[in-house]
């Protein structure tokens, strides 16, 4: 058992109340990316916004030639118009975000300390919605994935700087999200870090299993077993069945802290959003 799974057994026993030499999200933070930086030294801390494509070169080749003509376009042309068409109070989504919405992706996920919970990029655009009069997305395809889409690719180039504020509800959060990573669920009894930190770069029947670290860097993504636009949170659900879970709700507080976990895991890692996957 490695060190990064070490520490998520203590936590699954201990839960998340503060514990005198209990790692920090700095520890943490600098033994996960340690792992893989290990593990695959000839790989940049960059390139895992790459997903598996930084790790293996045939797979890459043929990324490559997808992003020539990149399936995700349509999305993020339909997102900017989405983003752009008024509501019938006249206002936009550029309303209810920073710098007019543009370039704001890195601020998501977040601990709001007002609300009490961890707001994510998805989250905020229905609470913007619902602020304006109209109703909901769903929250792992469609609209709302093509608009998560626009917003993302605006922010392309930027690193990734997820902060853990001084609260105790922020780290209970980063914590809880950091426990379900790791906890063992489903009828095969695996845990999320199974296939992504102890075998990631490892073949699973035709396919190579991903590195956790850099995961959100490029969501939404158009996968091609979807032929379509998905959610971080879609993916997590999706993961969660394969190993024959019942997977939580998108936008359920598990799913939002795990990709706050995951996030912050991933600190110094360039945004590359929308990206393109099998």
């Amino acid at each position: 058992m490695n060190k990064l799974l070490v520490i998520a057994a203590a936590v699954s026993v201990l839960g998340t109340t503060p514990l005198v030499g209990q790692a920090s999200p700095e520890d943490d933070l600098k033994a996960f990316q340690g792992y893989f930086l290990k593990r695959f030294p000839n790989v940049p801390l960059d390139e895992y916004a790459n997903g598996v494509y930084a790790l293996d070169a045939a797979s890459r080749e043929q990324w490559e030639a997808i992003e020539e003509f990149p399936p995700y376009e349509i999305a993020i042309e339909e997102g900017e118009e989405l983003f752009n068409t008024p509501f019938k109070n006249g206002k936009t989504y550029a309303s209810c975000f920073r710098n007019g919405g543009i370039g704001v992706k890195g601020d998501y996920p977040y601990y709001d300390i007002d609300k009490g919970r961890v707001e994510t990029l998805e989250s905020a655009i229905n609470e913007c919605r619902t602020k304006n009069g109209e109703k909901p997305l769903k929250y792992k395809k469609g609209k709302i994935a093509s608009i998560s889409a626009y917003m993302a690719y605006t922010t392309r180039g930027q690193k990734i700087d997820i902060k853990i504020p001084f609260d105790q509800r922020a780290r209970d959060a980063y914590e809880h999200g950091k426990h379900f990573f790791y906890a063992r669920r489903g009828q095969l009894n695996m845990a999320c870090a199974h296939c992504h930190v102890d075998h990631a770069g490892k073949r699973i029947r035709a396919d190579i299993l991903s590195p956790a670290l850099g995961h959100p860097s490029h969501f939404p993504v158009y996968r091609s077993k979807w032929g379509g636009m998905g959610t971080l949170h879609r993916r997590f659900g999706g993961c969660n069945k394969q190993v024959r879970a019942r997977p939580f709700k998108a936008q359920s507080p598990q799913y939002r802290d795990m990709e706050y976990f995951l996030t912050y895991m991933s600190n110094g890692i360039p945004w590359n959003g929308p990206g393109a996957r099998k």
